[in-house]
C-alpha cells in the first residue's frame, strides 16, 4: 500500500480541516440558496401569471354562463320555474370546473344569494357573507357604470379571487371564481418536485466539486507542514508560495496567533483606559499624538447623591458598589454612541459627538441620561428585594441597616452641549516613549455647566436636567421627550441667567404626569411674572416634588420689587 488515506491532519489533538472542503461546503450552501431562492421568486412570478391566465379562462365561462343565463330567462318568461332555469344554469357552469373548489354563483345588489354550485359539495351557503365586495361592485356599477371585473371575496372555506358580470335580465351579478388555495397548493407541488430536482443534481455536482477541489489544494499540504514547523519553533519563516496558486488559506492565520495574542492582550488593555474613539483611531494604524480642536459636542455628568455618607460607611467596600453601578453606566454610555471622558471618583463625564450615529449627540445623551437612572433604581429595587427576604425571617440590625441605606446608589444627571476643545494633551516624548504620557480631555464651559445642572437634580427633586441647548437639538428629530420648563437660574460663577428643562420620556413615563408638570408650567409663568400668590396654588395643586424648591422660596410673601423671574444659587 502505498500509505493510508487521511482526511484530516491533526496539530495536537486539533484536527486541521482542509480548506478545500470548507471551500466546497459554502459553495454548496450557496448553490442550494440560490436554487431554492430562484425556485420560490418563479413560482411566485408564475403564480400571478397562473392567476392571470385563470382570471381569462374564466372570463371565457362566464361569457358563456351570461348567455346560458340569458336564454334560460326567456324559458323563465314563458314556463315560471325559475329553480328549475337555475338548475340549468348550474348544471352548464360546472362543465367548466378545474379545481376541488371552483365556484359559480349569482348574488343580487343587496348581497343575498339566488344559487351557488361548486366542485365542493360540502359548499351549501345560504347567504353571501362578504359585503364588503357586493358594496364594491354595486358602487362599481352606481358610481362609474362599470357592469363586469374582477371580484375578490372572502368565504368560510377561504379566499376566493374571480370575475363577474351584471345579468340584466335577472338583474343579478353572476360570478365565477377559484379558491386562492387550490392555487397555492398546485404551486407548492411544482416547488417541492423542482427542489427534489435541485437537490440530486447538487448532489452529483458535490462528487465532481470534491474531486476537482482536492486536485487544485494539493499544495496546501505542504503549507501545513511549513506551518507546523514554525509553531513548534516559536518563529516566522517565509513558506515557499511560487508554485502555488493565489487563493486564501485559511490555516495561515493560525500560525500567526501566538502573535496576534500578543497584540490583541495590549490593545484589550489600551482600550480600558482611554476611550472608544482613540482605540478605533489606534487600531486604524493612524498615529495618536497630541492634537486637538474646536468641537460641537453634547456632555453628561453624572454623579451619586449622598457620597460622603456611603463612603464613610462602606469604607473600602465603597469600590465594589461603584464597581458594580459604573458596571451599568458605562455599558449604557457605549449602548449609545458616547464615551467615557472621566471618571472622577462618583462621578462620570460621558462625551457625545465624536462617533458616528443615526441620532444627534444630544437625543444619544438624553436617552443614556434615562438609561442610567433606570438602571440605577433597578439596582436598588434588588437591593430591596434582599432586604425583603432577610426580613421575612428576621430584623435588619442597625448596622445592617446603615449598610442597606448606604448601598441604595441614587444618581443625578445633567446634560448639556456647545463648543468644547477636546483632544489629548500631555507630553509626547520620541526620544524615550517610557517618558511620554498623553490623556484625552474635553476642555470648555459647557462640562462645568452639565456639572452644574447635575447638582440642580438635588434642588429641583428631578433625575434629569437639560439645558435649553438639548431641548432645541433633540425637539427638532424627536417627540419622544417632552421638555418641560423648571427655571431659570444664574448658577455661580456667571452673570446671566439660564433656563433650564426636564426631559419628559413619553415613551416610559406615566402619562398621568403629563398634566401635573402642564400645571407646573403655569403656575412657573405665574412665578416668573412676580404672581407668586397664583403661582403657590397652581404649584401646589399638581403635587410635584419639583415645587418644594419654589414653596420654600416664595413662602407666604409676596415676589421683591425687584423681581426679574431669575433665581440666583449662592451654591454650585
Amino acid at each position: 500500500m502505498a500509505g493510508k488515506f487521511k482526511f484530516f491532519s491533526k496539530v495536537g489533538k486539533t484536527r486541521i480541516i482542509p480548506i478545500g472542503l470548507k471551500i466546497l461546503i459554502i459553495f454548496i450552501c450557496l448553490i442550494l440558496l440560490s436554487n431554492f431562492a430562484t425556485n420560490y421568486i418563479s413560482v411566485q412570478l408564475s403564480k400571478r401569471q397562473i392567476i392571470n391566465l385563470s382570471n381569462t379562462i374564466m372570463v371565457d365561462q362566464l361569457k358563456e354562463l351570461y348567455t346560458n343565463a340569458s336564454n334560460q330567462y326567456q324559458i323563465y318568461t314563458y314556463s315560471g320555474n325559475k329553480e328549475e332555469c337555475f338548475e340549468t344554469i348550474c348544471n352548464a357552469a360546472q362543465s367548466g370546473f378545474s379545481n376541488a373548489n371552483s365556484l359559480a354563483l349569482a348574488v343580487d345588489a343587496q348581497g343575498k344569494l339566488q344559487f351557488i354550485t361548486g366542485n365542493n359539495r360540502r359548499v351549501r351557503w345560504t347567504e353571501f357573507e362578504d359585503k364588503q365586495a357586493v358594496d364594491f361592485i354595486n358602487n362599481k356599477r352606481t358610481y362609474d357604470n362599470i357592469n363586469e371585473g374582477s371580484i375578490n371575496f372572502t368565504t368560510k372555506i377561504g379566499d376566493y379571487f374571480g370575475v363577474y358580470k351584471f345579468q340584466d335580465d335577472w338583474g343579478y351579478y353572476i360570478i365565477r371564481a377559484e379558491l386562492r388555495a387550490d392555487l397555492d397548493a398546485n404551486n407548492r407541488k411544482i416547488f417541492l418536485y423542482t427542489s427534489i430536482l435541485i437537490v440530486g443534481l447538487t448532489l452529483l455536482f458535490i462528487v465532481l466539486g470534491y474531486i476537482i477541489l482536492d486536485r487544485e489544494f494539493a499544495t496546501l499540504k505542504s503549507f501545513t507542514e511549513d506551518l507546523i514547523r514554525m509553531q513548534k519553533h516559536k518563529q516566522l519563516e517565509l513558506i515557499d508560495i511560487s508554485e502555488a496558486p493565489n487563493d486564501d488559506v485559511t490555516y495561515m492565520a493560525a500560525s500567526f496567533n501566538s502573535l496576534s495574542t500578543q497584540v490583541n492582550s495590549l490593545l484589550g488593555t489600551f482600550q480600558k483606559f482611554v476611550s472608544k474613539d482613540i482605540v478605533a483611531k489606534a487600531y486604524s494604524g493612524k498615529d495618536v499624538g497630541l492634537e486637538g480642536s474646536q468641537r460641537e459636542l453634547t456632555m453628561l455628568f453624572s454623579d451619586v447623591k449622598s457620597f460622603t455618607y456611603r463612603t464613610e460607611t462602606l469604607g473600602n467596600d465603597i469600590i465594589e458598589v461603584l464597581n458594580v453601578h459604573y458596571n451599568r453606566v458605562i455599558h449604557n454610555v457605549h449602548e449609545n454612541s458616547g464615551i467615557v471622558g472621566s471618571i472622577i471618583g462618583d462621578a462620570i463625564l460621558a462625551i457625545y459627538g465624536t462617533l458616528e450615529s443615526k441620532m444627534s449627540k444630544s437625543y444619544n445623551a438624553i436617552r443614556s441620561a434615562w438609561d442610567i437612572t433606570r438602571a440605577t433604581a433597578n439596582l436598588r429595587e434588588s437591593m430591596l428585594s434582599r432586604r425583603n427576604e432577610i426580613e421575612k425571617t428576621r430584623r435588619l440590625t442597625a448596622s445592617e441597616e446603615k449598610v442597606f441605606q448606604a448601598v441604595m446608589v441614587d444618581v443625578g444627571v445633567g446634560v448639556d452641549g456647545g463648543k468644547v476643545f477636546y483632544g489629548t494633551i500631555g507630553r509626547n516624548d520620541f526620544a524615550d516613549p517610557r517618558q511620554a504620557h498623553m490623556a484625552n480631555t474635553v476642555i470648555g464651559d459647557t462640562v462645568n455647566s452639565a456639572s452644574r445642572l447635575e447638582g440642580l437634580t438635588r434642588i429641583y427633586h428631578l433625575p434629569v436636567i437639560v439645558s435649553e441647548y438639548i431641548k432645541d437639538e433633540v425637539s427638532a428629530e424627536s417627540a419622544r421627550y417632552r421638555f418641560f420648563e423648571i427655571d431659570t437660574v444664574q448658577v455661580k460663577g456667571k452673570t446671566q441667567g439660564k433656563k433650564i428643562y426636564f426631559p419628559f420620556d413619553t415613551n416610559e413615563m406615566d402619562a398621568t404626569l403629563i398634566e401635573k408638570y402642564e400645571i407646573f408650567e403655569e403656575g412657573l409663568e405665574a412665578y416668573y411674572d412676580g404672581d407668586w400668590k397664583t403661582a403657590r396654588k397652581l404649584m401646589k395643586s399638581c403635587e410635584l416634588e419639583v415645587t418644594e424648591v419654589f414653596l420654600e422660596r416664595m413662602g407666604l410673601r409676596g415676589a421683591p420689587a425687584d423681581w426679574s423671574g431669575i433665581w440666583t444659587m449662592t451654591t454650585k
